[in-house]
């Protein structure tokens, strides 16, 4: 059911899995809590009236939970996470995704290949705050973005299992990444350990983008008062995201330079006040989660968007333990194309060897596999599966609910209808269904294919039909609407059928027919006689004879 709350687990109940505890209870998806520490666990359980599970396997094991929140130490982020995808569970674990890029990077691929939601605990991400600063630089409200600064300092909550560049900086790193949409191609951090030797208790790193903005990040647990400010420095406007604030937490200055008698003085303003929205950004992670749960999206701090900050905190890493030295990160480029005009969001999935041609479009959240080709104008929305060696011609939109298998060929303008009942005012939710196109099979220019239909594999919708039911596998459709006019043969070829067996006059397979689906004998009967005159063979093997009604 679309409605239907998913079920969740917290897996730690310290400090901050208690916060977690709460904002899942709230929105009645907390299902069960689980702690090294047994009495805290019953405690928490108790509190709100859920099940302590006393083991992490025990908890894999509840077919009810489909969502594991992790709130574990670090250097347990890994381990737990991993299991949690295997045992076939969606993920929300706190940052970072782990403590190396290499494990990171296996998270991710595992997410993928088992199509499970792995969310990380970015949570300036989901702070209205700086959903609100991404509006104004998208807009260019504050001009062109010159330099950023960011400071989160506190006394006390020390680690000991990780340093204050991985305990802190993440939140800043993902926040700046989301803000510039980019990645720094120099860091440098320095620091200095007090309390433990090898435990950095503050860190000051820096950050050079390709664009030109430059960005300074300052974290400290050593420090007499808790500051979180990010400050972000436009040719237009200056704005300032004080987190401490209980009110006025960003306002926007219109500070500028006038020159006077060839000198620049500064000009002051009075700060504008950005108005917010007061929902606790826990809450609106926490309801993230669900909904990519639920809807099987692409959550916004997504496993992609944490390697992206492990890799920079690992090269921040480098450079502290080389007293400050600069590390260069290599920005590898994709290994498929893009053509200037196209529009391509960045949490999508793309194959090696991808062709992307003029005007055309992909959106977040969709897949697009190995060496496919999408012409001029090709829309693909959210949501939507793309197999490899997939042809897409010019001008066809897909929709939400299409599934296009490996070896589609989607001809010029056809189109896929996007509901059922595309003249009803108001659709339901049961008017948008999956469309799938199976393996191999053809769709003709200027065709059209009705919502929730499967078009089974090898099967042709010739040019101008209207496919309105399921298309049996190698079957050939033609009009309006479309009716079966033969069966067809992966080369591309109309079968020649006798005695319900079928033969390709091209390359020589056979077939012999169960009901309306085919099935491949692995026997060839003999070839035509050699006998058969050329001028004949040609004829009969002709798109023009194969596309032809029948009698």
């Amino acid at each position: 059911m679309k409605d239907q709350k998913p079920s969740v687990a917290v897996v730690g109940c310290g400090y901050w899995g208690q916060n977690l505890v709460r904002n899942f209870h709230e929105l009645e998806s907390l299902a069960a809590v689980c702690d090294l520490d047994a009495s805290r666990a019953r405690g928490t359980a108790e509190k709100y009236g859920v099940s302590a599970v006393d083991s992490f396997d025990e908890l894999l094991d509840l077919p009810e939970i489909q969502g594991i929140v992790i709130a574990a130490p670090a250097a347990q982020h890994f381990d737990l996470t991993r299991r949690a995808l295997l045992a076939g569970k969606d993920v929300f674990v706190e940052k970072p995704i782990a403590l190396h890029v290499r494990e990171g990077q296996e998270l991710l691929d595992l997410s993928r290949q088992l199509d499970r939601v792995l969310m990380v605990g970015h949570l300036l991400l989901y702070h209205p705050a700086i959903r609100e600063l991404k509006r104004l630089i998208r807009a260019g409200d504050l001009g062109r973005i010159q330099y950023f600064y960011s400071s989160r300092l506190n006394w006390g909550k020390l680690r000991t299992e990780e340093n204050i560049l991985w305990s802190f900086a993440p939140h800043d790193i993902s926040a700046i990444l989301y803000l510039l949409d980019e990645q720094p191609t120099e860091v440098g951090a320095r620091g200095a350990s007090y309390l433990n030797p090898g435990i950095t208790d503050m860190t000051l790193s820096t950050f050079d983008f390709a664009s030109g903005v430059k960005a300074h990040i300052f974290v400290s647990w050593l420090h007499p008062f808790k500051e979180q400010k990010l400050i972000i420095v436009g040719s237009r406007k200056l704005a300032v995201f004080d987190d401490t604030e209980k009110v006025r937490k960003l306002r926007l200055y219109s500070h500028r330079i006038d020159w006077v008698d060839r000198m620049p003085v500064a000009q002051k303003t009075e700060g504008e006040e950005v108005s917010l929205s007061g929902t606790e950004p826990l809450r609106l992670e926490c309801q993230h989660f669900l909904e990519c749960i639920r809807d099987r999206k692409q959550p916004l701090s997504d496993g992609e968007n944490a390697v992206q900050v492990l890799r920079i905190l690992e090269s921040c890493e480098q450079s502290l333990q080389a007293d400050g030295q600069t590390v260069a990160i290599t920005i590898r480029p994709p290994k498929y194309f893009v053509h200037p005009s196209a529009m391509v969001d960045k949490r999508c999935e793309i194959g090696e060897g991808t062709t992307i041609s003029h005007f055309s479009r992909v959106m977040e959240r969709s897949t697009i596999g190995k060496n496919c080709s999408l012409g001029q104008n090709v829309h693909v929305p959210s949501g939507v599966r793309i197999g490899n060696n997939v042809r897409i011609q010019n001008n066809v939109s897909l929709h939400g609910g299409v599934e296009l298998e490996d070896d589609v060929f989607c001809g010029p303008s056809m189109a896929f209808i996007v509901v059922v009942n595309p003249y009803r005012h108001n659709h339901g939710g049961s008017d948008y269904q999956r469309t799938v196109v199976r393996r191999g099979a053809s769709l003709g220019a200027n065709s059209t294919v009705s919502c929730g239909v499967t078009i089974g594999k090898y099967a042709v919708i010739a040019a101008g039909a209207v496919v309105t039911r399921d298309v049996p596998e190698y079957a050939l459709m033609m009009g309006v609407p479309a009716q079966q006019s033969g069966w067809i043969c992966p080369c591309g070829l109309r079968l020649e059928i006798s005695d319900h067996v079928g033969q390709c006059l091209g390359c020589g397979e056979v077939y012999s027919f169960d009901g309306e689906v085919i099935q491949n004998r692995p026997a060839r009967l003999p070839l035509p006689p050699l006998t058969l005159r050329v001028a004949e063979t040609q004829e009969r093997l002709s798109w023009k004879n194969l596309t032809k009604s029948p009698g």
